[in-house]
Formats: C-alpha cells, structure tokens, sequence
C-alpha cells in the first residue's frame, strides 16, 4: 500500500487528553502499516514545543498555530453556512499543504481524525478516505440546547443542526466511519441515510495498562498527608460536560458526603479550570489542581474517583484510568456508556444526586468491598481494554478492500 495522510485537530503529542490519547494511539497503528504524512493544529504555545515527535514519527509534517477566536469562527460560520466547530479549524496554510502532500507522495488513504478535519479532504482524492467521527458531536449540542439558556440554546441548536448535515456529508464521503463505541456507532447510523450506515463501525479506545498501574507510581503526598478520604475527578476542565459535572458534585453530593466524613476532600484535577471553579477552591473541601505534570499521583492517593456527567459521547477515558489504576470508580449511566463492565462488580453506577452520595458514602465506608471493586476493575481493563486489542482492526481499514472489513470489530 502507498503512503497514510494523517488529518487531526490537534497535535497527537503529548497523550495527555481523551482526544489525543485516541489519536496518538491510532498514529502509533497506522504508521505500522505505512509512512505517515502528519497535518495538525496547535491549540498553545506548549504544544509547538513537542513538535520535534512530529518529526520522529512523520514522513512529512505541518503543525499550525491555531489563533481564530471563537467569535471570528461564529462569524464566519453565520456567513457560510457552516458549523463553528469546523470554520474554527480552516486555515488556507493546511489546504495548501494538504494539496501539495498528495500532489508530492503516493497517497494511497486519507486519515480524518475528528469530523473539524474533513473539510480537507479534497473532492478530487480518489483513494480511500477513513473518518474517525470519535462521537456523534452534533448529538451532543442538541443535547447542550435543551439545557442552556434562550440564546445559548439557539446558538447550540443552529450548531447541532448544521453539524449533523456536515457529519452527513462526511459519511458521504467517507469509505469507513468510525466511532469510539458500538452505542455512538449505532446513534450515528440511525441519524444518516440507510444507504450509509453499511460503512460505519465501532473502533473503541483503549487503555495503556503499563502506564496507568498503581505498581508504576506512588500516591500523591500532599494528598495523603491530609486528612480524607479523598474523592478524585479528573478532566480538561473548560470542557462543559466536566464543568457540569464537577459542580454537580460540588453542590449536590459533596455536601452529604462531607455530613458523615466532615474532612472528606474532593479534588479536580485537570487543565483550564474555568473561573467558576477556581472560585470553589478552597471552600467546603474542594481542591482545585488545574493543570498537572502526570495525573497518576492523584488517582493513586484517591480514596474514590467520580465521573458524575450528565452529557457524555463515546467512552471516557477518565473512567478506564482509573480502573487501569485499580481505584474504585462512582459514575453516571452516561459515564458508563461504552464500556462493558459489570456495575458492582468493576464500578458503581448510579444517575441521581441522592444515589451518587449514597453509594459515595457505601464505598467509602466498606474499605473491603472497594478492595475488591478496584482489583476487578484493574482486570478487566488488562484483559479487555488493551490498545493493541482494540485497534486491531484497524488494517483492515485502510489495507484491503471495503468488501473485506469486519462489521464487528467492537
């Protein structure tokens, strides 16, 4: 086979957020099959710094600084039509790097990572094109506009609107969907044409076992040291669905938690807390970290890690961490999604406030039972959560023929 063309919305280094974590992972695979050509964008300063991994693992390469302001991205969306999420990522630098890649190398696929990305897929490519949605994001703001307020809800209902037909057209486009779970997978078919939905399959995330073991890194000690028990989130804390989970659990759960365990600390730990969070910092046992080096340190010393979100796509990776780092995990049903473990058993999931601080305080008061939770969370991921297991099918994606390609590969 020719060259891979490797289309992502952020640069897949270093692997220190669910979506870089999948890309970074996926690019790992692909460039087993073949000589990958990287295109991607830098959201910061920090990320041009890890540039030099774009030129150990590309044969070719172009990371742009992304400066578009959200409101020039609005405005150009209105104008053309198009949704913010993808205006936000067009940049003519990447057009013309894309057109003279395939006009210089042997391109024999185009590998799309995040529906932002599609826009530069050329109509004239007559090779394979392999589309990784992720999650169904156009789902995801309709979901936003029936919680928001008037005008937020309008903003996100145009959003989900004009994504959906973009997500359309991809599909369209594309010689394979993928999405990071069976459920996402069967959402997206039930939101395409009938024709479409014989291309579309689930390639689900995994889980780097080595790295996330609680054998590999002692708990934090600024934690440890302090009375507990300690209650973990962790996330990039700009994104709305973590905000909305970490408050959640700061006004509805925390409060009954810290009636039977008044030193009860409740921890957040994750990159770009917006200001509504680091105002709770402090107050009421919460402890807000903001960015941090490595996460490990935190999971480790946590007595439970929650991930209490009411909107979620796909699987969270959050949740596999922490499971990999045998902790005893609380979660929503929407947390849950994706992953094929035995509420129980490997986590605890529970949807009301009520029962989330229920359950907190069952784990937190039971040291055994959360023993054993943690230790059957930890194997399950070994056993059934590998990237290597999970991306196996992945040459089949972009090395054979369509009429070759398993439909099940979750």
């Amino acid at each position: 086979m020719g060259d891979i063309l490797f289309l992502a919305h952020r640069i897949p280094f270093p692997p220190d957020r669910g979506d870089k974590i999948r890309s970074h992972h996926l690019l790992k695979a692909l460039q087993q099959l073949a000589p990958v050509h990287i295109g991607c964008f830098a959201d910061t300063d920090s990320d041009l710094q890890h540039e030099d991994k774009l030129h150990e693992h590309a044969a070719s390469h172009i990371l742009i600084r992304r400066t578009k302001s959200m409101v020039r991205a609005g405005v150009e969306a209105v104008a053309s039509g198009k949704p913010v999420s993808v205006t936000a990522f067009a940049h003519c630098a990447m057009r013309e790097w894309v057109r003279h890649t395939l006009a210089d190398h042997q391109i024999d696929t185009i590998f799309v990572f995040s529906g932002q990305m599609g826009q530069y897929v050329p109509d004239s490519f007559d090779g394979r094109v392999v589309i990784d949605l992720c999650d169904v994001d156009s789902a995801k703001f309709e979901a936003y506009a029936k919680s928001g307020s008037s005008l937020r809800s309008r903003v996100d209902a145009r959003e989900g609107r004009v994504l959906a037909a973009e997500e359309h057209r991809l599909a369209q486009r594309a010689d394979f969907t993928l999405l990071v779970s069976e459920a996402e997978a069967a959402l997206f078919r039930s939101r395409i044409s009938p024709q479409l939905a014989g291309s579309v399959f689930a390639l689900r995330n995994g889980i780097d076992a080595q790295f996330f073991d609680p054998q590999a890194v002692g708990p934090h000690p600024d934690i440890i040291s302090e009375a507990g028990p300690h209650i973990v989130f962790t996330g990039q804390m700009d994104y709305a669905p973590n905000i909305a989970a970490t408050m959640r659990f700061i006004d509805h759960v925390l409060p009954q938690i810290r009636e039977i365990h008044p030193d009860a600390q409740f921890h957040v730990v994750g990159r770009a807390p917006v200001e509504r969070l680091t105002a709770c910092d402090g107050i009421g046992g919460v402890r807000v970290w903001g960015e941090v080096a490595d996460v490990r340190p935190f999971i480790a010393a946590a007595d439970l890690v929650v991930a209490p979100l009411e909107i979620a796509r796909g699987i969270q990776n959050k949740v596999l961490e922490a499971m990999a780092m045998a902790r005893p995990v609380l979660l929503t049903p929407e947390a849950a999604t994706g992953i094929d473990a035995a509420s129980g058993t490997h986590f605890a999931v529970e949807a009301s406030n009520q029962a989330l601080a229920d359950r907190a305080l069952a784990l937190l008061g039971d040291g055994l039972t959360s023993l054993r939770m943690a230790a059957a969370a930890r194997r399950y991921v070994v056993e059934h959560q590998s990237w290597p297991a999970m991306l196996a099918p992945l040459a089949g994606f972009v090395g054979k023929p369509a009429a070759e390609a398993h439909r099940d590969v979750a």
